[in-house]
């Protein structure tokens, strides 16, 4: 049975390719705001240690992840509680936080990539690591990208890959 997709690749206004998750979830916004820009918080969902300078212009430290080498970024824009986004890898990841109420948050990650052909790659990963965020979310355990050969990510590459979106890009392992 094929992996259900919840990304949505797009060209952005400026031309540039993209792919798109949006999640809700049932906590307020400062707590989502804590998933997205605490090391520690990251360390259960994204795929690299993340050590953020809160500011824009500030460097990023990325260590951790099997398939890259350490490497930093600069952010681009903070407004907390409310928007995050940074440089990694070349690509840009834009996090957007919008209050639904009190007690809930949509969260949206826009990975702005560096070319088309990275999008079936890059989608499948981060399906990963939203599955993760999904579960740390709701107090439950899940290895998500720190799973290594036993994380589902295939199963969603291979989804993105019958769905058309662009791919092409080196696959890690």
């Amino acid at each position: 049975m094929p992996a259900d997709l919840t990304g949505t690749y797009l060209i952005l206004d400026d031309g540039r390719p993209a792919i798109r998750f949006s999640r809700t979830y049932d906590h307020p916004v400062d707590r989502v705001w804590r998933f997205v820009t605490e090391a520690d918080e990251l360390a259960h969902w994204f795929p690299s240690r993340a050590e953020i300078e809160l500011r824009a212009g500030g460097t990023i430290t990325f260590g951790g992840d099997p398939d890259m080498e350490d490497s930093t970024g600069r952010v681009i824009a903070v407004d907390p509680p409310r928007h995050l986004s940074f440089e990694w890898g070349g690509d840009e990841l834009h996090f957007d936080l919008e209050p639904l109420d009190a007690k809930r948050t949509r969260f949206t990650l826009t990975n702005v990539l560096i070319a088309a052909d990275t999008a079936a790659r890059n989608g499948a990963g981060w399906e990963v690591c939203l599955a993760a965020l999904d579960a740390k979310a709701r107090g439950e355990r899940f290895e998500g990208p720190h799973a290594g050969m036993n994380a589902p990510w295939k199963e969603f590459y291979d989804a993105y890959l019958a769905a058309k979106i662009p791919s092409g890009a080196p696959v890690p392992g």
